[in-house]
């Protein structure tokens, strides 16, 4: 009996010592890099902590596995909050740096890489745009995500429809259709649901964006040759939160959202649901709207399930529907006749399974699956364009640490199946591609100076009876980080990518997929690059009270076989490889300064984007190759937020040669933070840029316009304010 007890009290202890782990830091001075002895770690909402010793170092043991909160303190120094997942990717100890009477410091871990690792030790140059972040982009736009992409050096929402506001993204001067979007690790938006993607994402259930610019198709798979965007999703916390939100606009807008979310043991859950509407607005007063009439659902519950300490999952649904009707002023009001419009209606769902279990202390495995349908109708005058899109991704991944080494491999499988319903004599546009993949990444650290990051993806593209196309895609990336000292860092890095040909792209969204003939399989093959960039990043004091730091990047990608829209001589459309290619090369410059409660950030870009076709070399239109943005943040924590912006576009080639007119957008936004609740204001476009000002947006008649393409905002400015409700 003895013996039996022995081995229950050993199961026991690890099971115990298994959910428990530990943080090694060194605490140091962030302006003169010495150590600080006596300065102390402690885990948020618990009665953990550990003191540094003579050398700055502790050990933090007992920790809980899960994202923790863990609080740096030292007195005459400002706390500094680290947001860690546990266990820790790394092994080797962090390096906390304390800033005396300067900002609070706060590091961000990210999961786009799979590595689980803080951002300022992964060799992947990656942007991520925090939860503070963005409740402040939140107050700007409510209703949908392009405000929090667009103020990011090196990308610009680019409008599509001078009436039905549709955008997409562009990346370094790419395309949007070479930009991979993601929600918590799943591709939802590809194809053809890409289509007004951007427009129907509301930010207020987003924990964190996370950003990787350049060719990503080894980390999710094709179609992130410009970069991709990984939409985090907030996770119920054993605090709770219950928030609400409601905005309305000069512009006869109302938005109205909420999110809910709380753990209950092994159970827990998050629901958020809203409702965003606009009615037709023409601040031209030209007759076209500039902002479509428009009214949107979205629901997005999830439930988590966490058997043990090692294992949890979750199954979301996230299910929107939206009318969306623009054009003619009167056609919308109710006029009969001869009047031009453009209605999309959309509906959007998909369900979302994730599963992860810790198989040991090291080791883990985790499972996704993701069901997604998409169902569009465009009518125009004249014409109509219907389609549904069902799509899935799967995926399997075991991920391994070790002192030196961190592993991942996995496998997916992509299907992606498209049908045109009422197609017109040129044929039905059907599409059908499965993908098969394999990956592996290495993260490798060596010395404390130097982190190493490698992976290689194959993907095999499964021919089918709409799409005779077949193709092995081997695809490796490196990056590198470099720690040259404790406010120096560098990273290198670069890898290839692809697309497969569809027909949807902007070209073929700007006139309504009419007259376009299906994909000859014969003549187009999938579009490949291959890019890199390398960054340093530096950060001092100047003086005893002003935080600085700078990032500069070199960027460049080289895109094979672009696929383009040509006329024939039958006035019918086709998709073609170019004969050529194109490359896109640059720089991007932030810098940020900080003093107590103001913060001023100076962005510039530089964009090189061009055309090599038939041997001649043309710019990339709707690409400004000179970009600056500045922003000056007055804020005080839980009190009040005073924003001023401006953002500077210089002239951009248009598809016929000439050239738009450079601008500024500035804007202010104000709030103000009481305990439950906060008021917001918002002056956007506050001077009323409009391209309306530069010029006629369209020729032809009202009943048969042809719009020129948008370069400029046409809403102009847009008044919006309200209340967030923060009820737990």
């Amino acid at each position: 009996m003895k013996k039996y007890i022995i081995v229950l009290l050993i199961l026991l202890s690890s099971t115990v010592a298994y959910s428990q782990h530990t943080l090694k830091a060194v605490i140091r001075d962030s302006e003169t890099a010495q150590p600080l002895i006596g300065a102390t770690a402690s885990v948020e909402g618990t009665t953990l902590g550990a003191s540094s010793d003579a050398a700055g170092e502790l050990e933090l043991r007992g920790i809980p596995g899960g994202r923790q909160v863990i609080r740096f303190s030292y007195i005459g120094y400002e706390d500094r909050l680290d947001t860690l997942l546990f266990p820790l990717a790394q092994e080797t100890p962090l390096t906390v740096l304390l800033a005396p009477g300067g900002e609070e410091l706060e590091e961000v871990v990210v999961t786009t890489t799979r590595s689980s690792r803080t951002i300022e030790d992964i060799p992947t140059r990656m942007e991520a745009i925090t939860l503070e972040e963005l409740g402040e982009k939140a107050n700007m736009k409510p209703g949908d995500i392009r405000m929090l992409l667009s103020e990011s050096t090196g990308i610009q929402t680019q409008q599509t429809s001078a009436t039905s506001a549709n955008a997409n993204i562009r990346i370094q001067g790419l395309d949007g259709r070479y930009t991979q979007i993601l929600q918590d690790g799943f591709p939802l938006y590809s194809g053809f649901s890409s289509g007004l993607s951007i427009m129907q994402i509301p930010p207020l259930n987003l924990y964190q964006v996370e950003v990787i610019k350049g060719s990503s198709s080894t980390l999710y798979g094709g179609g992130a040759i410009a970069g991709l965007v990984n939409l985090i999703t907030k996770k119920p916390t054993e605090e709770g939160e219950l928030s609400v939100m409601a905005n309305l606009t000069s512009a006869n807008g109302l938005d109205l959202s909420g999110f809910y979310g709380k753990r209950f043991g092994n159970f827990g859950v998050t629901v958020f649901a809203s409702r965003n509407a606009n009615q037709a607005y023409d601040p031209a007063d030209i007759g076209f709207s500039a902002i479509p009439e428009f009214e949107r659902y979205t629901a997005n519950p999830t439930v988590y399930f966490y058997p043990s300490e090692r294992t949890q999952l979750s199954l979301g649904l996230n299910a929107s529907t939206e009318e969306r009707l623009g054009g003619d002023m009167r056609y919308i009001d109710g006029e009969e006749g001869d009047l031009y419009f453009e209605q999309n209606n959309t509906e959007r769902l998909s369900t979302q399974f994730s599963l992860e279990h810790r198989l040991s202390e090291k080791a883990l495995l985790s499972v996704k699956n993701s069901l997604s349908f998409f169902n569009r109708d465009i009518a125009v005058p004249g014409y109509g364009f219907e389609g549904k899109q069902t799509a899935s991704f799967s995926e399997a991944a075991y991920s391994l640490t070790g002192e030196k080494h961190d592993w991942v491999l996995g496998a997916n499988l992509w299907t992606d199946d498209f049908s045109e319903r009422s197609a017109d004599a040129v044929g039905a546009r059907d599409y059908d591609h499965t993908i098969i993949g394999a990956f592996a990444q290495n993260t490798f650290s060596p010395a404390e100076w130097f982190v190493l990051e490698s992976g290689l993806r194959t993907d095999y593209v499964t021919p089918s009876p709409a799409n005779k196309s077949k193709g092995l895609f081997v695809l490796p990336r490196v990056s590198a980080l470099f720690k040259v000292s404790d406010r120096l860092t560098s990273r290198i890095g670069g890898g290839m990518g692809y697309k497969t040909p569809t027909i949807f792209t902007q070209e073929a969204e700007d006139i309504t997929f009419r007259n376009i003939l299906p994909l000859n399989i014969s003549q187009t093959e999938a579009e490949t690059s291959i890019g890199g960039n390398a960054d340093v990043n530096f950060s001092t004091l100047i003086g005893e009270d002003v935080t600085f730091s700078i990032n500069h990047m070199f960027f460049y990608t080289y895109l094979r076989d672009p696929l383009i829209l040509t006329l024939r001589p039958d006035n019918l459309y086709e998709f073609r490889n170019a004969n050529g290619h194109v490359d896109t090369k640059g720089v991007e410059t932030n810098m940020k300064f900080g003093y107590e409660w103001v913060k001023l950030f100076l962005g510039y870009t530089y964009t090189d984007a061009r055309q090599h076709y038939n041997g001649e070399v043309n710019d990339m239109p709707l690409t400004p190759k000179h970009r600056v943005n500045t922003v000056l943040m007055l804020e005080k924590e839980d009190n009040f937020r005073i924003g001023l912006e401006a953002y500077y576009f210089s002239p951009q080639r248009l598809t016929d040669g000439s050239r738009g007119r450079d601008y500024w957008i500035n804007g202010v936004m104000l709030e103000k933070m009481f305990e439950r609740f906060s008021l917001f204001l918002n002056f956007e476009n506050i001077f009323d840029t409009r391209q309306s000002k530069f010029g006629s947006i369209y020729s032809g008649s009202m009943q048969n316009p042809s719009f020129h393409e948008i370069y400029a905002p046409v809403d102009g400015r847009v008044i919006n304010g309200g209340v967030k409700l923060n009820l737990l």
